[in-house]
């Protein structure tokens, strides 16, 4: 394998990412001849055998094994367990009352050709963190349930007041669809799958194929997480059992309206019992009818309860000490519990965790040890709300905040891409490593087949060309939906996100056929993108653990935010145009859609300009940024030089500056109305959820036309990259 040192005199890409000894390399040899797929699809099987949802005993099973076989394999390892709120469901009704009766199943179905489906403890079909309920109104149907899909309502005259929603699965996170029919005063809300979107318009639907069949359900949790994730009666406190506690009324990331997921199935007679308007062409699904949105005709009624039950969350936590940086830490984590068997989310994830955790337990007995600690870390409660990850973080804040080099995140995995996203000061790191590990399909390098895809994909021959010229991968942002969260939005952590997928099938997603039978035909059937997940994040730590100099690449965090910011100018400068369009058609009483008239559209209040706002705040503290990255680029090619033996105290105190820095991009204040969020380049979606918005505090402000507080963000975020461009000026003391 290739060396990583810096050529004296000259400045190449490796310097600027990982620098250290040959014996590294020979090292990651030995890691890899370790790693078995066989070994991976049998860890699968082994973890997604029987139910493992947080509290159960399952859950608590699991977590056992998973301790044994770090122990087993040479390290320090304990549980750490913490108490925490999880709804589960004890009564679920939903009926159509009128104009006809029906009774929704709720219920899937066992099928002998997936031997793990319909054994006792299965958690049946429900949206965790859904309010108590019992509602009977007129359904509306809202298509996604997305801010432009209630435009649409509106304009054709409907109301969702007083009514229950139905809406698809799909295009934003599945909380967001219930967040937006409570804003908009529905009582309740019910949430189907699609065959659109997931079934037979799909594909063949399983067992025959990978898709969704008309009785698969999508689990999951509707947890307000974009206003904080974790125990919802302990925010920004790790859940301990002695912790102070909410009440749950006072929790604001819990729903006050009862919701429900449905399949297909159920979804069919309630849709098609609506009248009213026909939806917009863009709206129609794949059931055999013209949907329409409803006209107040079709009642249902909606009955739900829940234990509020606080139960144990089993953290696993496994330890290799440092040989030289003991107090700097690398961390790697993907969750273990599931909503049923889990094969593919997450135990694909945790299998090729487990396998790296193994190959380093065999370097272990070679002698070997990594410089800095290895701290290896399966999760429990991701599913409900990143309840593990998140009470560990607030538990550990300072210590972490101190010690942590990285963490590096994986979950599901499949056959496929990689997909990789994280701090963009890693970004040279991350392509040095993609450029190794070679894809099990093509026999080519993970970067390079990601780079040809995005080349394919690209919608024109400019952006094909423009694609084609990149020799680099790029990291996308982090929005939320992992346990990454805590750590990068939180505590300011680096932080890498890592899988692979786009060719694994699904249908299984959240369901009772979420299991091996599944995985094992249509996800990874070889379990080789399993060995593939586990080279690229195994490479990472590894590398991360032994880099004599940290491989933080400032300047391309400059690019990425400069970039960022490039963007809402534009959008900001669109944005007025737009509405000053919109006001002249408005002015001049001009119809804009065929039910319009022009007295009606004439009648409709102008929008509110949009002034203009002063981005040279911003725009300043990046250009000084820029120049304190250019040259500490260059102290950093010749600290890393091997030629120069730079000081050793100066080369950890350097590393220490670089692994802290971004902690300096933190709102001590928090985005607003979401204080635990204090990230001011990422962030969830107030409306998207799992969607990232970039530069949140002014991007969100100006999509909502608070030209106020996008002022004050912009003051904000330009003072977070000011605190940063001081500190990283610390190294040029050095």
């Amino acid at each position: 394998m290739k060396k990583f040192l810096a050529v004296s005199g000259a400045l190449s890409l490796c310097i600027f990412a990982f620098s250290q000894s040959a014996s590294t390399d020979q090292f990651l040899q030995q890691f890899d001849a370790s790693l078995s797929a066989q070994n991976i699809g049998s860890t699968i099987k082994e973890l997604s055998a029987k139910p493992h949802e947080l509290g159960s005993a399952g859950s608590k099973a699991v977590a056992e094994k998973l301790l044994q076989k770090f122990k087993s394999y040479g390290w320090n390892a304990e549980l750490k367990v913490y108490q925490v709120l999880f709804p589960t469901p004890k009564t679920r009704l939903l009926e159509m009352t009128s104009p006809t009766k029906y009774k929704a199943l709720l219920k899937e179905p066992a099928l002998k050709e997936d031997p793990t489906s319909g054994q006792p403890g299965e958690l049946p079909t429900y949206n965790a963190w859904s309010a108590d309920g019992d509602v009977q109104a007129p359904l509306v149907f809202a298509n996604y349930g997305l801010p432009k899909d209630y435009e649409a309502l509106e304009k054709l005259g409907i109301s969702v007041k007083g009514k229950i929603v139905i809406a698809k699965y799909g295009r934003s996170w599945r909380g967001i669809k219930p967040k937006l029919a409570q804003e908009h005063g529905a009582i309740g809300c019910i949430i189907y799958s699609d065959p659109a979107d997931d079934g037979y318009a799909a594909g063949d639907v399983y067992p025959k194929g990978a898709f969704k069949n008309e009785y698969g359900v999508q689990r999951g949790s509707v947890m307000d997480m974009p206003v904080y994730p974790g125990d919802p009666l302990t925010p920004g406190i790790g859940a301990t059992e002695n912790a102070q506690r909410i009440q749950r009324s006072e929790a604001e990331n819990l729903l006050k309206i009862p919701v429900l997921p449905i399949s297909y199935k159920d979804a069919t007679p309630l849709l098609a019992s609506l009248e009213g308007p026909v939806v917009p062409a863009d709206w129609q699904g794949a059931l055999p009818f013209t949907y329409h949105v409803g006209n107040g005709k079709t009642m249902v009624h909606l009955k739900l309860a829940f234990n509020w039950n606080t139960v144990p969350c089993y953290d696993v936590i496994a330890t290799i000490p440092g040989s030289e940086y003991p107090d700097e830490w690398v961390v790697r984590g993907n969750h273990h519990d599931a909503w049923v068997y889990g094969a593919d989310d997450p135990v694909s994830g945790l299998a090729a965790l487990m396998e790296e955790a193994k190959a380093i337990g065999e370097l272990l007995k070679t002698g070997w040890r990594p410089k800095r600690t290895l701290v290896y870390c399966a999760w429990d409660g991701e599913e409900p709300a990143l309840l593990g990850s998140t009470e560990y973080v607030e538990d550990n804040m300072e210590a972490l905040q101190q010690k942590a080099v990285i963490y590096i995140n994986s979950d599901g995995n499949g056959r496929g891409f990689l997909d990789i996203g994280g701090s963009h000061a890693l970004h040279k790191a991350v392509n040095e490593v993609a450029a190794t590990v070679i894809d099990p399909q093509t026999n080519v390098s993970v970067a390079k087949r990601l780079l040809a895809k995005q080349t394919v994909d690209a919608n024109s021959t400019a952006a094909k060309k423009e694609q084609l010229a990149k020799k680099e991968i790029e990291l996308s942002a982090l929005g939320s939906g992992s346990d990454y969260s805590p750590f990068f939005q939180h505590a300011g952590i680096p932080s890498l996100n890592i899988g692979f997928g786009g060719e694994a099938e699904g249908g299984d997603y959240h369901s009772i056929y979420d299991s091996y039978a599944h995985y094992s035909r249509f996800k990874d059937p070889s379990f080789l993108y399993g060995v593939a997940l586990a080279k690229t994040a195994g490479h990472i730590a590894l590398k991360m653990a032994d880099a004599d100099l940290l491989p933080f690449a400032f300047s391309d965090l400059y690019k990425t935010i400069n970039g960022y910011s490039d963007q809402l100018l534009t959008f900001t400068n669109e944005l007025r145009e737009s509405v000053a369009v919109d006001n002249a058609i408005r002015k001049a009483g001009l119809p804009t859609l065929a039910n319009d008239t022009a007295k009606h559209q004439g009648e409709l209040p102008a929008k509110q300009a949009v002034p203009y706002l002063n981005f040279s705040p911003l725009q300043n503290a990046l250009t000084q940024l820029k120049i304190t990255t250019d040259s500490i680029q260059t102290i950093l090619a010749q600290a890393a030089d091997a030629s120069k033996k730079t000081d050793a105290a100066k080369i950890k105190a350097i590393n220490k500056i670089l692994f802290t820095a971004e902690q300096q991009l933190l709102l001590e204040q928090g985005l607003p109305r979401r204080k635990w969020y204090k990230h001011s380049i990422y962030a969830p979606g107030f409306y998207t959820g799992y969607g990232v918005k970039t530069l949140p505090v002014i991007r969100e402000a100006i999509e909502q036309n608070n030209w106020v507080e996008a002022q004050q963000g912009i003051d904000d975020v330009a003072k977070a990259i000011g605190r940063l461009t001081t500190y990283l000026n610390g190294i040029t003391k050095l």
